[in-house]
């Protein structure tokens, strides 16, 4: 019965990693060139999703935060410990296609500009929270300390999305929330951006069902020793 759950489970995975190569076929055939940018806009297809879903992983670790410190159950370190993981995965995603992106426009892989300062803070952070976990011990006290900075990432989302408006920044305003992006370009980064957030929300499930089997595995070896 495990063994068809677990099945069930990477048909699910294969099935909603097919729209995201999908809306990257899409972005790199056929979507016309941007007249700014040129061909290197196309990272766009995979930069703009992975940073959303770096952000969509704080929310969804802000709830479990808020659950954490309500109910003290031992799940929602698992639950937080596996979004922690994606976000920081994400992030790392973002800046590194960012990177890319920064050296064919602004002639640098890496400058020191607001919205990228405080994206790699929240990489920090992510890594962070994931050594707060490794280096407590089990218990009450675990589960607050992660609830809380789990609560504390979440503060810099906002942060990152206002940059551009609080501080002079090489990064432009927002193109898809001002709605000056072509209707073809956007629709194809609008269904990118969902294709990777359900692709996250598969791997945050399966993430957790590895981490419990794990940790039931290291607790029944404590017992057989």
């Amino acid at each position: 019965m495990k063994a068809d759950a677990t099945l069930a489970q990477c048909r699910w995975g294969v099935l909603l990693l097919l729209p995201v190569l999908a809306s990257w076929y899409l972005g790199l055939r056929h979507v016309g060139t941007d007249i700014h940018q040129g061909e290197v806009y196309r990272i766009l297809y995979l930069h703009v999703p992975a940073c959303l879903t770096a952000f969509m992983c704080a929310f969804y670790l802000l709830i479990v935060s808020i659950i954490g410190l309500r109910r003290k159950q031992e799940s929602s370190l698992y639950w937080g410990r596996a979004i922690a993981e994606l976000g920081l995965m994400f992030t790392v995603l973002g800046l590194i296609t960012g990177s890319i992106w920064g050296r064919v426009t602004w002639g640098v892989w890496w400058t020191w500009d607001a919205r990228i300062l405080t994206t790699f803070i929240l990489g920090v952070l992510y890594a962070a929270y994931l050594f707060l976990q490794a280096s407590l011990p089990q218990g009450r006290n675990k589960i607050i300390a992660s609830s809380v900075l789990g609560c504390l990432i979440f503060v810099d989302i906002p942060i990152i999305y206002q940059s551009v408006v609080w501080w002079r920044t090489l990064h432009q305003r927002s193109s898809l929330a001002a709605g000056t992006m072509s209707s073809e370009i956007s629709q194809v980064l609008y269904f990118a951006i969902g294709a990777m957030l359900l692709l996250m929300t598969w791997m945050w499930v399966a993430r957790v069902e590895n981490i419990r089997m794990h940790e039931k595995i290291k607790t029944l070896a404590r017992r057989i020793s």
